[in-house]
């Protein structure tokens, strides 16, 4: 079975490592009739295409600068941060095949059978966040009156932001895609509710909150995914349980996958499963990706987003002082 893994130690780029493994997963693809790898190999080529053809970028960014100045015109007094990133190579590799184990467990456990071939692709179709945007906000202290509640107010900023962010981007080109996510909350405007995955009324997995939104650039006729989050969320999601702290668990989850669907009983779910695994015990240090150097799996040296996103812009606004005295 071809995996990713194969292709990290002979010191190419990220570039040629997607050309070469992307090429040789649709080549097998198409010999063994394989529609899932077929989808796999085609999200490949999309970050491929970001990669070597990322002009839009520039005009990407702007726009979302505008929406940064309207923010510090209009929250002077928050702090907040703007960060974009392209995903990175080992990142997409974990959610493709994430997506299709955790979809056909669910399916079958839910139903006793296996979903169809389309069925699985569309899960790989669904990952919207090649590129993705996050803004970060936080209240500081000397902004709080006494008896107020600072958990309270910035989320109350935070759903103003989600409902003004939506509008503002499709007057610049960018249309909002349906998520197709139940768990929605009033706080939302009805008219942008459809468009958003909120994981602040319904928290995922290790208390992850969070607001996404996705929107298909017209520009760049690519997707792009924005996440808008407090900065405890944030500290949560990027090093707190909902981060890494939780590999073991969710090695368990898979283990517990595994046994619900013993090997051979379907192909997609084994190759899916495999790669997983593959690169679950990954040991960075060992890897020969250029512009790539790992100690081990915690001190990492990524010049190249084999493992961390390509940063794209980070845009950051300071409060200022309460009643802007020094």
């Amino acid at each position: 079975m071809i995996s990713l893994n194969n292709y990290l130690y002979s010191g190419d780029t990220v570039v040629k490592i997607l050309h070469c493994y992307s090429r040789d997963l649709k080549e097998n693809a198409i010999r063994e009739n394989n529609g899932v790898d077929l989808a796999h190999s085609n999200c490949l080529i999309q970050m491929i295409e970001l990669l070597e053809h990322n002009e839009f970028l520039t005009l990407q960014s702007q726009t979302i600068r505008e929406f940064y100045k309207f923010m510090t015109e209009k929250y002077p007094y928050l702090a907040f941060t703007f960060k974009g990133r392209i995903k990175s190579l080992i990142r997409l590799e974990e959610k493709i095949n994430g997506n299709i184990v955790e979809f056909i467990y669910d399916y079958y456990t839910r139903t006793g059978k296996f979903p169809s071939e389309a069925d699985i692709k569309e899960q790989i179709r669904r990952i919207k966040d090649l590129i993705a945007y996050r803004i970060v906000i936080s209240l500081p202290k000397c902004h709080l009156d006494p008896g107020q509640n600072r958990e309270e107010i910035e989320l109350k900023h935070i759903y103003e932001i989600a409902n003004a962010l939506p509008g503002f981007l499709e007057e610049r080109g960018f249309d909002p895609v349906i998520s197709g996510f139940d768990g929605q909350s009033e706080k939302i405007d009805e008219q942008y509710r459809q468009y958003y995955r909120d994981y602040i009324a319904s928290p995922k997995g290790y208390d992850y909150r969070s607001l996404h939104i996705a929107f298909f650039d017209n520009t760049s006729r690519s997707n792009i995914e924005v996440q808008i989050r407090t900065k405890t969320m944030d500290d949560n999601a990027e090093i707190g349980p909902a981060n890494h702290l939780g590999y073991e668990k969710r090695q368990e989850n898979d283990r517990a996958r595994r046994e619900a669907i013993p090997e051979g009983e379907n192909t997609f779910f084994d190759n899916a499963y495999e790669r997983g695994m593959k690169l679950q015990k990954l040991d960075l240090s060992k890897v020969d990706v250029n512009m790539f150097g790992a100690v081990d799996n915690a001190l990492i040296n990524d010049g190249c987003g084999l493992y961390r996103g390509r940063l794209i812009l980070p845009y950051e606004h300071l409060s200022r002082f309460q009643n802007d005295l020094v």
